[in-house]
């Protein structure tokens, strides 16, 4: 009872402001506890409260005269068997698990929600319906700032805004754009809870755009059904978001090499020609994506083709086995729309895979590309006539997929689908798509793992492996500028593959400050795909030779910290974390990072700057609370919580890395195929002020679906100790069950030792070991072993310890 009287006590203030916009007509009648839920009978309808977790709690509202509808586009998660509280009285009734709890006030009629006794958010004036549109309206705190909606650009906190739920591309956007390709039906708030409107249909998500202090979600139909999520931090809550929405696969090892891209490659022998220089060249790179022109010599006609153009790709088996032998997977573009002049629209038409008018013919209909129709991915048929067009060209050896223009880019609203009309599934067709493709893999290549580039998707699109990018972008400063803020917002959101477009896609400007700048960033952002209009190259070897130097040494960095950058991706397919994490998951309680996005961290030990305006000499970095941080170039250390201007060089962007961190990276290749973790470069940074530290790498093919889960893995951990003079680095393997351990040498480099150690040995013994004065940096070698626990013990002289 002490904690009911707590929340009964907390919450007064929320409600008492929210009651003075109460839904009069709506009234209470009673409760009805049962095993998995509680069930609020009002005069206008009946609430559903029932608990997935301690800290997720879903509410339905079934208006009298409607049933239920119990399907979700994003859940994946089922109702947990928690244990919970219930306590009625005359006022209020009170329904807890053992952290997140529903109150009920009878009159006037409210529901609110409170974690741990504080008070998070209420119901303002409960489900109502005005000028054909649902809505449910929320009470704010007036310092709460809000994030979610999937992609924008309109600043990192987003209160204030008034987003359309309508997946929508804007070609050519540059600093702001209010509606783009993801519309994800989500608020998260600084006071570290989440909402998620579970429900497809489009609509409108205010984040108090009228400075009342009010959330709003107003829809044209459907569920009326929201979850809460909370956390203990922004990592738990993003935790429990993708634990119920679903987790990202891990991708092949390729996709977080270099890609290369262009709109587009029009023959075999173009596509050769650029692989060609690439090795030339000796940059590395992993995968050719190949745009339109793979299905038709012109732009405008040919969509919906689906096969190879025969005159510019005679051979394509023979061309893919050629590239696959060369280390480089070939991916093709695919969209949803057969055009009337197609190759497949008399076979479309035929096997009726097509959307349909009210009269069940093919609804047909003009867009850029020319008179189309449109695969209705919801229909059992539809969804195996797209697959096994991509069952046979995947036998073909193509190893991924770009899903285009699924929005739809043009949907018209009188446009019928199986599921529904177009407004009511339009922003989960991209989530659609994307699951029959992973169905499909599933089906028929079990073992594999889908590589789905996808321009759409919607909450839990994730759980399908779709990587989303941040659309056509402009090539413009200001363009750059837009995209740390797009992907940090939706790696908050579950789609932790938010990327761009490097270098930028639209209009024809040659800056190569631009897009050395756009690449260097691009390192430290998922996915690595320079890609734009052809007017400007894309791929760094036809650029001028002072950026294609720049951008050789931004994607050499890349590859060598691959066992870095597999291991977020990792703990992202575990945790959900992403993999670009904004500064307020470091230090939520302070106001001025629940606005920022001018820097991120990338996994947890490293910070990065992106540099995001033309001639810039400098760059204000502020260093997040916690720890010190040491410049990854320089050395230099910067204490916590302070600020500093840092001299800008054109050869890399700002990066710190986190006093005590283990940094695994790895020998250069030119392609993922020849990567190897038989030997390991590992740098710990070394610090007076960190007793101790952890960190890990993970290891598998690279190729295996759950290959965690079948035990196809192993698992180092890397711990520190410093005792006085003693600093003792640990390393512990670990092996799944299914994988044969092998020899792993490693070269250990410890940071930021001032000193000539006055001793260092090796599980007891000493060992030879290289100090170098001028770099501060002790170098151990580690010989290939494969035992299970090491210890390298370091003793310290002078000012080291």
């Amino acid at each position: 009872m002490r904690n009911q009287n707590i929340i009964l006590l907390s919450i007064g203030l929320l409600v008492s402001q929210a009651v003075l916009a109460q839904n009069a007509d709506r009234k209470f009648e009673r409760a009805n506890a049962h095993a998995d839920h509680l069930e609020i009978v009002t005069s206008d309808g009946v609430y559903l409260i029932r608990p997935y977790s301690a800290q997720i709690i879903e509410t339905a509202f079934i208006p009298r005269g409607e049933n239920y509808d119990p399907k979700s586009h994003a859940v994946v998660m089922p109702p947990g068997a928690i244990k919970t509280t219930l306590h009625t009285d005359e006022q209020r009734i009170d329904y807890a698990t053992p952290g997140l709890g529903v109150v009920v006030t009878k009159a006037p009629f409210q529901i609110s929600y409170v974690y741990k006794g504080t008070t998070l958010t209420a119901e303002k004036r409960g489900y109502a319906r005005a000028d054909n549109m649902e809505s449910i309206d929320f009470v704010l705190d007036p310092s709460e700032a809000l994030y979610g909606a999937g992609a924008r650009a309109v600043g990192m906190n987003r209160r204030g805004n008034s987003f359309k739920l309508y997946n929508k591309a804007h070609y050519g956007y540059q600093e702001r754009s209010t509606q783009l390709n993801y519309s994800i039906p989500l608020v998260m708030s600084s006071k570290m809870y989440a909402i998620h409107f579970d429900n497809a249909q489009i609509g409108e998500l205010d984040f108090d755009s009228k400075k009342r202090n009010v959330l709003r979600y107003a829809t044209i139909g459907g569920r009326k059904t929201y979850q809460v999520v909370v956390g203990d931090s922004w990592n738990e809550l993003v935790g429990n978001y993708t634990g119920l929405t679903g987790r990202q696969p891990l991708p092949p090892r390729w996709a977080l090499g270099n890609l290369a891209s262009r709109f587009g490659y029009h023959s075999e022998a173009e596509a050769r020609t650029t692989l060609d220089k690439y090795a030339a060249e000796k940059i590395p790179v992993d995968a050719i994506i190949f745009d339109l022109y793979w299905f038709g010599k012109e732009m405008k006609g040919t969509m919906g083709n689906l096969e190879f153009e025969k005159e510019a790709f005679p051979d394509p088996a023979r061309m893919i086995a050629d590239f696959n032998d060369k280390g480089v997977k070939t991916v093709l573009i695919t969209e949803p729309f057969i055009l009337t002049t197609s190759k497949k629209w008399r076979q479309a038409v035929d096997s009726k895979v097509l959307a349909t008018d009210k009269a069940g013919a093919p609804y047909t209909y003009d867009f850029y590309f020319g008179n189309t129709g449109l695969i209705d991915v919801f229909k059992p048929e539809a969804k195996t006539w797209f697959w096994n067009i991509y069952k046979d060209l995947r036998k073909l050896g193509v190893a991924g997929w770009w899903g285009d223009l699924g929005e739809p880019e043009v949907h018209p609203s009188a446009l019928m689908h199986v599921a529904g009309s177009a407004d009511q599934v339009h922003n989960i067709y991209g989530h659609e798509w994307a699951r029959l493709i992973a169905e499909g893999y599933q089906q028929d290549f079990p073992d594999e793992r889908p590589f789905i580039l996808m321009r759409a998707g919607s909450s839990g699109s994730q759980r399908f492996g779709l990587i989303p990018w941040s659309g056509d972008v402009e090539r413009s400063w200001g363009g750059l500028h837009s995209q740390p803020e797009i992907a940090l917002q939706m790696g908050m959101q579950g789609l932790a593959y938010m990327h761009s477009d490097l270098g930028g896609f639209a209009a024809g400007l040659v800056d190569d400050e631009l897009y050395a700048r756009w690449l260097q960033y691009g390192v430290f952002q998922p996915i690595f795909r320079p890609h734009g209009q052809e007017e400007v190259a894309s791929e760094p070897v036809w650029r001028a030779a002072k950026a294609k130097d720049l951008a050789r040494e931004a994607i050499e960095l890349r590859y060598r910290m691959l066992p870095y950058n597999y291991t977020l991706a990792f703990e992202n397919n575990q945790q959900g974390l992403p993999l670009m994490r904004p500064l307020l998951f470091q230090e939520p309680a302070s106001q001025r990072m629940h606005g920022f996005s001018d820097s991120y961290l990338w996994g947890n030990e490293l910070l990065v700057t992106p540099i995001v305006r033309k001639g810039q000499a400098s760059q204000t970095v502020r260093f997040p609370a916690g720890s010190a941080w040491f410049d990854f170039y320089s050395g230099r250390r910067h204490a916590a919580g302070t600020t500093a201007t840092v001299k800008l060089v054109p050869e890399h962007i700002p990066v710190f890395v986190r006093a005590g961190a283990f940094m695994p990276m790895a020998p250069l290749v030119q392609t993922t195929r020849d990567y190897s973790t038989a030997h390991v470069n590992l740098h710990y940074y070394h610090d007076r002020s960190v007793k101790k530290g952890s960190g890990k790498l993970y290891d598998d093919d690279g190729k295996t679906a759950a290959a965690f889960e079948k035990g196809k893995y192993e698992l180092l951990s890397f711990t520190s100790k410093l005792d006085g003079t003693q600093l003792s680095l640990g390393l512990a393997r670990h092996t799944g069950k299914a994988y044969q351990a092998a020899p792993r040498s490693f070269a250990v480099l410890v940071h930021h030792i001032g000193s000539k150690p006055a001793a260092v040995m090796l599980d007891g013994q000493p060992v030879a070991y290289a100090w170098d004065a001028a770099r501060k940096l002790l170098s151990v070698q580690v010989p290939a072993t494969t035992a299970a626990l090491s210890e390298l013990s370091i003793r310290l002289s002078g000012s080291d310890s």
